[in-house]
């Protein structure tokens, strides 16, 4: 097995000399705002909850949270990325609608905007979130911006009257191979606080705790668990476990992100955080033969010497 060369050696030899496999996405990227905090957070976490992409859905994250000087109308806000694997930018404008319109529309006194950097194209929203107002909405130019005023009981939601979406790269991954419960989720938790530091990227899943294969003995249900890299599946499979001696937990953090630069570079900065805990005993990814995805990001190049 190949191995970065350097100063922590010691550490880096627990990178195993393997590739996450991603794929081509399109991206919704949006501020949301409100007038209090635990409004904001609860329509940032509601609108991002469920990873969904392997279900025919659209799956977000939260990039950032800005302060009243950060936003179009003076409020605190959140930087929302909301993702699909399709093409298919009508099917994307319907699932999108949905976190809108049941995870933020419904929330007291919030709004929407567009925060698209050098968007591939523009999608309209009046048709799948505007019309929520049974045409009584109408458009109007606030705070700088074209806005669609959508008449509900706490009057009223506002959001952009077109959203920016862009071509990027998601389901990038790595694996942390743990001894204890504790470095799974306080290491976790610190990778994921150093790649929340890396604009244009989201962990959809945070800490991800079910491994998953294209391959399937229920198609109905879509991806199964990937049962070789289940510890307790260890001794019932033999030689077929890809469960090493020591390790107890196979934790995975899976990535989207707006660009290869910055997917590239969460990635170490999660992976390195990683590396100091003694419990993490291996970082290996995902991948399916690169047979399926569009893009191979080789762990060990993330390290050059």
């Amino acid at each position: 097995m190949n191995t970065a060369k350097g100063d922590n050696q010691g550490k880096l030899d627990k990178i195993q000399d393997t590739y996450a496999e991603a794929f081509n996405g399109v991206c919704c990227r949006v501020i949301i705002t409100a007038d209090d905090d635990q409004t904001l957070e609860r329509a940032a976490y509601d609108a991002t909850s469920t990873p969904g992409t392997v279900i025919g859905r659209v799956e977000g994250g939260i990039e950032g949270w800005l302060n009243q000087n950060q936003t179009p109308d003076g409020r605190k806000g959140a930087v929302l990325q909301f993702w699909y694997n399709t093409t298919d930018i009508e099917k994307f404008q319907v699932e999108l609608s949905y976190r809108i319109r049941q995870d933020i529309l419904v929330k007291p006194f919030t709004a929407l905007f567009d925060a698209s950097i050098n968007p591939t194209g523009y999608i309209s929203t009046m048709k799948y979130v505007g019309h929520c107002g049974d045409g009584y909405e109408w458009e109007e130019e606030l705070y700088n911006r074209q806005m669609i005023v959508v008449p509900i009981a706490i009057p009223d939601f506002l959001i952009e009257s077109r959203l920016g979406y862009m071509e990027g790269i998601m389901g990038a991954n790595f694996w942390y191979f743990s001894r204890s419960k504790k470095a799974v989720l306080e290491g976790g938790r610190a990778a994921l606080k150093a790649i929340e530091e890396v604009e244009g990227v989201i962990t959809p899943f945070d800490i991800c705790s079910a491994a998953s294969k294209p391959e399937t003995n229920y198609p109905w249900i879509g991806p199964t668990t990937n049962h070789p890299y289940c510890p307790s599946l260890r001794k019932i499979l033999g030689n077929q476990s890809k469960v090493t001696d020591g390790v107890n937990y196979i934790p995975e953090i899976v990535l989207n992100g707006l660009t290869p630069e910055a997917l590239k570079k969460a990635m170490k900065a999660g992976i390195d955080v990683l590396l100091d805990y003694d419990d993490v005993i291996g970082i290996s990814a995902g991948n399916y033969g690169g047979k399926l995805g569009d893009h191979q990001i080789n762990l060990l190049d993330l390290f050059p010497e």
